[in-house]
This record gives structure tokens, sequence and C-alpha cells, in this order.
């Protein structure tokens, strides 16, 4: 008998992540269906991510790959980019990895998964290393493309961590200390009524293994930056497989 290998016969995704993050492909891996492959390229850039550099020799070695999709895995480069940057990255990332290729980027994906879930009003997630620069933008980024935020938590990462900038905190290892049950008391309890979804932004920010557990709290659809990008990727690459455990969004055609 032929031992399961992993090859991805059925869709090759390619995703930019954060140089040192792992959280991407752990959660990626998490939920990806059989028969679909994830093949990340890691970039250390500022935001937003410009195309030179990491960016673009991941691209060229991408186009190579016979890849079904291509994500460019950064919540904050989408928020922070302005108007036009997701659509401009994308079809750049296009036009250098392939036509055949579907390119995008987290933001174009989480607004994707927004309308799918018919949530016009979410609730806003950010990790503790948002911001306020960030939070504003996040606030904008929505509220310009049609989907005006009701209010916004940025994640408590408890005793030990609140004295420190939230500039500094992936650097003193918060991005390897995360814990999913308090940012899950932390949602259940600061989310307003008026929100019709949760949005939790941030493709470095763990949290895919509570989504199941938070629609059921809450009675409300849940969006992740990492899930909506899976999400997005897979049907527009033609699988349309159902995915159970992390969310409803994942059991969407």
């Amino acid at each position: 008998m032929i031992a399961r290998d992993n090859w991805g016969w059925r869709a090759r995704i390619g995703m930019f992540i954060v140089g040192n993050e792992a959280v991407p492909e752990a959660e990626w891996w998490a939920m990806v269906p059989p028969d679909v492959s994830v093949h990340a390229a890691r970039v250390t850039a500022k935001s937003p991510w410009p195309l030179d550099g990491d960016l673009k020799r991941g691209a060229e070695q991408f186009a190579a790959m016979k890849l079904a999709a291509v994500v460019l895995g950064h919540t904050t480069s989408s928020l922070v980019g302005g108007k036009g940057w997701d659509e401009k990255m994308a079809a750049e990332l296009g036009a250098i990895i392939g036509k055949d290729t579907f390119c995008t980027t987290n933001g174009l994906d989480m607004q994707a998964a927004l309308k799918a879930q018919q949530i016009k009003r979410p609730f806003l997630i950010v990790p503790p290393w948002f911001n306020d620069v960030s939070v504003k933008a996040g606030f904008d980024y929505f509220g310009e493309r049609g989907f005006p935020v009701a209010g916004y938590l940025r994640y408590d990462p408890g005793p030990g961590w609140r004295d420190i900038a939230p500039g500094d905190l992936y650097a003193k290892g918060m991005g390897f200390a995360q814990q999913v049950e308090p940012l899950h008391a932390q949602i259940r309890a600061a989310c307003p009524n008026d929100a019709d979804g949760v949005l939790i932004g941030g493709t470095g920010f763990r949290c895919v293994g509570i989504l199941e557990k938070l629609e059921q709290d809450l009675q409300r659809p849940v969006v992740s930056a990492n899930q909506a990008s899976l999400w997005h990727c897979l049907r527009r690459s033609g699988v349309h497989a159902t995915i159970d455990g992390y969310g409803s969004l994942l059991r969407k055609p």
C-alpha cells in the first residue's frame, strides 16, 4: 500500500509570510484538506511589503511550481498599503507568477470572507503587537470598503507583557507564547451586541483553534486572517472540500 505523501494533486498554494513567524504555516496545515499542499516563502520587509527583495525572489520561484493560487499573507501590509494596494500587488504578483495562478492578498481574502458570511459590522480583533496606528488603519480599511467596524479588541496578553510596547512584543517572544484560551474568553466577554460577526486580523495571530467555539458561544460567524485566505485560495483553485472544526466559512461552497 502506498503511504500518503501529501502531494498536492488537487491544488498547490503558495503563501508569502513574515520571515520569523510560525503561526501561518501551522494554522494552514491544521485546516488544509487532503491532497492540497501549502508552500511558504518568507519575507523580511517593512510594511507595506514592496515588490522587490524577498517578495520578488519568491514570486519568481513560485512561477516554476505550477501553483493554483498564491497569497500575500500579511494583514498589516493590506491595512497600511493605501487605496488600491491590494489590487496592485495581486496584479503585479500575477504578472511574475503567471496568468494561470490566482494571486491575492490577505486584505482581499478577508473582504471576500466577510461578504460570504454576510458580515456587515464586524467586531475587529487584533494582536497585542498592533500599535494605535495599525488599529486605526484597520478601522479605516474596512470602513472604506463597506464593513464599518462595530468595535475592536486588542488582545491583552496578560501579566509580564503589558508593560512592553506593542512594537517590542514580538522581539521579546510574544509570538511564541500565544495562548488561545484567554483570547476566547476576552472576545466572548467584549463582543458588542450590534456586531453581526467577528473578524480576527493578523496572520501571525494564533486563533483558528477557537473559531468553532466562538461561533457556538456568540451565535455569529467568525472569520480569521488565515482561515479567510485558505478558504479564498481553495475556492478560487476549484477545491470545494468541506472542512469541519474551524468555523462555518470553511463549510461554504
